[in-house]
């Protein structure tokens, strides 16, 4: 499994809803809100081998109340 995170800037007034869809649709493993440019921090698996841009553009970013994101994609955990 590959790890990454998308931190995720929301539509004014729908953090919550977009939280909530994440969790309802099953595919972060973990989300946290977060203060400042971006208003969510989501941590995310795929399997080795996944197109992680086609993952993010058709699973995440089609969520409603999404207005921006930013991969990270991580090499190592320490």
């Amino acid at each position: 499994m590959v790890p990454f995170f998308v931190q995720i800037k929301c539509q004014l007034g729908k953090s919550y809803a977009v939280a909530n869809a994440l969790a309802e649709a099953e595919i972060a493993s973990e989300i946290y809100s977060t203060a400042g440019h971006y208003d969510l921090l989501v941590k995310f698996y795929v399997e080795t081998g996944t197109d992680i841009g086609h993952f993010v553009t058709e699973q995440v970013q089609t969520i409603p109340g999404i207005q921006d994101t930013l991969t990270i994609i991580t090499f190592k955990a320490f």
